[in-house]
């Protein structure tokens, strides 16, 4: 089988059905999958549940058209009690899972138990917060995804996710806001049986061409440019240091005098963040308010 090239690595390309209300996408995870790997030692099961919620949340974030994160949050009873990845318009993910136990492979009702799906919309600079919780429905992360969008969002929308320990892989398909006429739900129809024809590798290894080809190669498509898309932790010292001073000085030197320094990790991307007394002080410096001299008689 082909495997893709270099160029459509870490991309998420666009796409819409010409002669139908029907738009799609298309990802690819590569370096950026295998990095966020690089944090955390997962067992099998849990690497491709994170990784197919990696490639869905690049597939879901291309929807915003503001500044911008969209978290999507799996929390629930079983042996993967939290799955998390966040993604903003600028196409940076990154995520993390929790669990416990040995991991057996199964159905994602198996894998996380009784739970929540939660997406969260967060504008950067002006709108509300929005935030969407469901029951965990389905066996899959995909099906789960898809009852969230068509019950939640009322938006048509099917989703198939794949991922390996060096790849992951995306698309999505979503009817366009309007009226049904009996003519837009066949296209529609058709679309939907055409593309459950795809196999899970071909989803990981063909090019982007090469896979609408073999899917959709009586339609009329337009595809647009790749975008790219990377794996990118928030977390900074500045941000730390800002966490920190909401505990306040009297607190800070608390721990300091107790532990020597405080030490805090990003559980993203494993950063550690190291500050001592000079660093406390310098985080509240800008706060100490000087007290002018006494004036003498």
């Amino acid at each position: 089988m082909t495997q893709i090239s270099s160029a459509e690595q870490d991309t998420l390309q666009r796409f819409i059905f010409e002669n139908a209300p029907i738009r799609g996408e298309l990802v690819h995870l590569d370096s950026s999958w295998r990095t966020a790997l690089s944090h955390h030692d997962y067992p099998a099961p849990v690497q491709k549940l994170l990784g197919e919620m990696m490639a869905a949340s690049a597939l879901l974030v291309s929807t915003l058209k503001f500044e911008g994160t969209l978290t999507i949050q799996f929390q629930g009873s079983g042996p993967i009690s939290l799955m998390v990845m966040e993604a903003n318009n600028e196409r940076a993910i990154r995520g993390i899972a929790h669990w416990q136990g040995e991991i057996v492979d199964g159905s994602l009702k198996t894998l996380l138990g009784n739970g929540t799906l939660a997406i969260t919309i967060d504008p950067t600079k002006q709108g509300e917060r929005y935030q969407g919780i469901v029951e965990i429905t389905g066996e899959t992360l995909a099906e789960s995804l898809e009852h969230y969008l068509t019950h939640s969002e009322q938006l048509d929308t099917h989703i198939w996710l794949a991922a390996d320990d060096q790849q992951a892989s995306g698309m999505m398909l979503q009817r366009m806001p309007g009226d049904m006429s009996d003519e837009n739900r066949e296209d529609w129809d058709r679309a939907i049986a055409l593309a459950t024809t795809i196999r899970t590798q071909e989803l990981l290894e063909l090019p982007v061409k090469e896979l609408l080809y073999c899917l959709f190669h009586e339609e009329e498509l337009r595809l647009f440019d790749a975008e790219p898309i990377c794996f990118r932790c928030s977390c900074s010292r500045e941000r730390v240091g800002g966490m920190l001073k909401s505990l306040g000085i009297d607190q800070i030197h608390a721990i300091i005098d107790d532990e020597g320094s405080i030490e805090v990790g990003c559980e993203f991307c494993n950063q550690k963040y190291s500050f001592d007394k000079v660093d406390a002080e310098e985080l509240f410096a800008a706060e100490i308010k000087i007290q002018p001299p006494k004036q003498t008689q």
